[in-house]
């Protein structure tokens, strides 16, 4: 064990993971031994002989198991970012392990009695805010986990969570195989009629790559949504829609049908278990909805308002393919071709027009830049910490008195390894220990279009909203300043993690932001005003229609996890087809099913909270009102959105830091006003 370096405190710049010593056979018997070790000081909490305290019972959980988490943190964003069949083996076996020990704590009666000890005296202490935060949620962690249960329950408390651990996994991993496995090689250069010649390249680039000659494309995004938005080919965009939404849905060794029931029977089981009407219930008691109802509510009355203005839109679609190209039924392999065509139509605006203007490393510096000025945080790309891939760029981050803010990594491009999609995470918490204010290392991982032998990387419009949503979220985790590790950054409700994100999306539509770094790649030239005014124009473009398509996701969610008898369930498709009735605007297509790739409720963290992205919409669009009447980079503004939310994690209720920074409760106006619905 003595050559394992994840047992060992990390010798490294900045305590940073020292990825490129750690080989792939350490991760098992190092998180046995972190569990080992932090079982010991479980055993240290509940021995000790002194009465339950705040301090010595629910401050001593909240500090143990740190090496458990550090190791597991970097060993599941490999999984996730930089996997291979060792890791996912690994993953399948770490998985269990960590679940049992996760219940190990939680089904401690001796460990609950301590905690409930304290938590029944909390009247009569003398608390902080973050400490009565706290010391709930440390309650609620134990009694909505099976701390009541009798012992036969637990057991089979433990039983399900074991299960379920694995079949998450197996879901991901099959969802990852699926999106490797498919190909489309064209060899006849007038099927690329439409395309870009970015994509064209792109796409020449790869097949060479695999010792192909021709034209390759595949699932991931940079790849299949320039194909979808451009390719002129009916035939060939259908043959990739068709490959995308069949995803996991084959009936072969890769298909998630059968994980999805039992995933949702398991979640329905658990929550009955713990006396909770439905997965649904459990889930939303610690969320700012509450409830099922109320979310169901929430996405009905949008629904409500952004119908009229979606069926309008598609109505104008269909039209418009049938005029263009006597398109007499529009499909879902049209959607983003004749959206796109019509858009350009209508705002002489596409892409390509403003890609020129997006050079990555541009927008990075960006909103480095926006950072800069909204929160005086300054970034210096280092090379003396290590990464795990030479993609990834790494930066530490100071205020202006050049005290370290934050460790943090970047990772943008897509590769067998990686998972689809954009997110971000953390390889290390902040927190506040013997005086001493541990900083977080916070990371983002995109999928963006790679650099080409002629050309660098240039982003899509969307590419660069999703980086300061991203980023946005990077800054919750970089600008935490709380005490305790359990509380900190990201660990907030979670129908609230996506305001700091989402809210930052809107600097990409603003003039003086856009100047910042929108510059032409080969001529420097700022962007002109008058694609800035395209592109403000533009952006409620077919939101009707985009917010009919979000709020599909939230309700499909809630119907897998909101009803009382998913054991009832005998066809997954089916199933999904009533959840979107209200919200249909293209014809199903048989071969295909979202659910079985919807990794995001079944294999993330988002299950009953898809949701969260609308909800954290209405905050968005009235907390960027505020900065719109005082000004986009008002100081006053921005400092009060940084000390009364980006730093104070999920230490109180986030609708009361919401209105610290606000002055009153968001109102959905602002969203309905931004989008075009009012």
């Amino acid at each position: 064990m003595s050559h394992n370096i994840l047992v060992k405190p990390f010798n490294t710049e900045y305590n940073s993971a020292p990825f490129s010593k750690i080989n792939n056979e350490d991760f098992l018997p190092a998180i046995k031994e972190a569990i080992k070790k932090a079982n010991e000081e479980i055993h240290t909490i509940v021995n000790n002989p002194e009465s339950p305290t705040f301090k010595n019972t629910i401050e001593a959980l909240d500090f143990s198991g740190e090496q458990l988490d550090r190791i597991s943190s970097i060993f599941f964003n490999l999984n996730s970012a930089e996997t291979n069949e060792d890791i996912q083996k690994i993953a399948q076996e770490v998985s269990p392990i960590l679940s049992e020990f996760s219940n190990d704590i939680t089904l401690n009666e001796d460990l609950f009695k301590r905690v409930k000890a304290v938590y029944d005296s909390k009247n009569s202490l003398d608390l902080t805010t973050e400490q009565q935060t706290l010391l709930d949620k440390r309650y609620k962690g134990f009694s909505r986990n099976g701390a009541n249960l009798p012992e036969d329950k637990k057991q089979k408390l433990r039983d399900i969570d074991k299960t379920l651990s694995q079949l998450k996994l197996k879901f991901g991993e099959n969802v990852l195989a699926e999106t490797n496995k498919y190909e489309m090689l064209i060899t006849n250069e007038e099927d690329l009629s439409g395309l870009p010649g970015g994509a064209k390249e792109a796409a020449l680039q790869l097949a060479e790559s695999k010792g192909k000659t021709g034209w390759l494309f595949t699932l991931d995004y940079p790849s299949y949504i320039p194909f979808m938005t451009y390719a002129d080919s009916r035939a060939l965009r259908k043959e990739l829609a068709l490959a995308a939404g069949a995803k996991s849905f084959k009936g072969d060794a890769l298909d998630n049908q059968e994980h999805v029931l039992q995933i949702v029977k398991l979640r329905q089981e658990r929550a009955n278990l713990l006396g909770y009407n439905t997965h649904a219930h459990f889930v939303l008691e610690e969320r700012m909805a509450k409830s099922p109802e109320k979310v169901k509510d929430f996405l009905n009355d949008l629904l409500e308002k952004a119908k009229p203005a979606a069926e309008r839109e598609f109505k104008n679609l269909e039209n418009f393919a049938k005029d263009l190209d006597a398109i007499d039924r529009l499909e879902k392999w049209d959607a983003a071709y004749y959206s796109e065509k019509l858009k350009q139509n209508l705002f002489n605006l596409d892409d390509e027009l403003l890609k020129p203007y997006f050079k990555l490393e541009n927008v990075i510096q960006g909103v480095f830049s926006v950072a800069n000025k909204l929160f005086d945080l300054n970034f210096e790309e280092i090379h003396t910490i290590d990464k795990y891939h030479d993609d990834v760029l790494t930066y530490k981050v100071t205020d202006n008195t050049g005290a370290l803010i934050s460790i943090f990594y970047a990772d943008f491009f897509p590769r067998a390894g990686k998972r689809n999609g954009a997110w971000m995470t953390s390889y290390k918490p902040q927190s506040i220990k013997d005086g001493i204010n541990e900083r977080p290392h916070v990371s983002i991982v995109c999928n963006f279009t790679k650099p080409t032998k002629t050309k660098p990387s240039l982003l899509t419009f969307n590419e660069v909203t999703t980086l300061f949503h991203e980023f946005g979220h990077a800054l919750h985790g970089m600008l935490a300043n709380t005490t305790y590790p359990g509380l900190s950054g990201t660990s907030v409700f979670w129908d609230f993690v996506e305001l700091p994100s989402q809210v930052l999306e809107n600097w990409c539509y603003e003039k003086e932001a856009l100047e910042l770094f929108a510059t032409h790649y080969e001529t420097g030239a700022v962007i002109p005003m008058d694609l800035i005014e395209k592109i403000k124009a533009s952006a409620t473009f077919h939101e009707g229609m985009q917010t009919l398509r979000q709020l599909s996701f939230g309700l499909l969610d809630m119907r897998w996890h909101a009803i009382e008898s998913p054991q009832k369930i005998i066809s997954v498709k089916a199933h999904e087809l009533e959840a979107f009735k209200n919200t249909k605007l293209y014809p199903d297509v048989e071969e295909n099913c979202m659910s079985t790739a919807f990794s995001h409720i079944f294999q993330g963290g988002y299950s009953s909270g898809y949701y969260s992205y609308k909800w954290a919409e209405v905050l968005d669009a009235d907390a960027f009102e505020y900065f719109k009447e005082t000004g986009i980079f008002n100081k006053t503004t921005a400092t009060k959105f940084k000390d009364h939310v980006l730093s104070q994690g999920g230490t109180e209720d986030p609708m009361t830091l919401y209105k610290r920074f606000r002055g009153q409760e968001p109102k959905p106006e602002a969203l309905l006003k931004r989008a075009g619905l009012i």
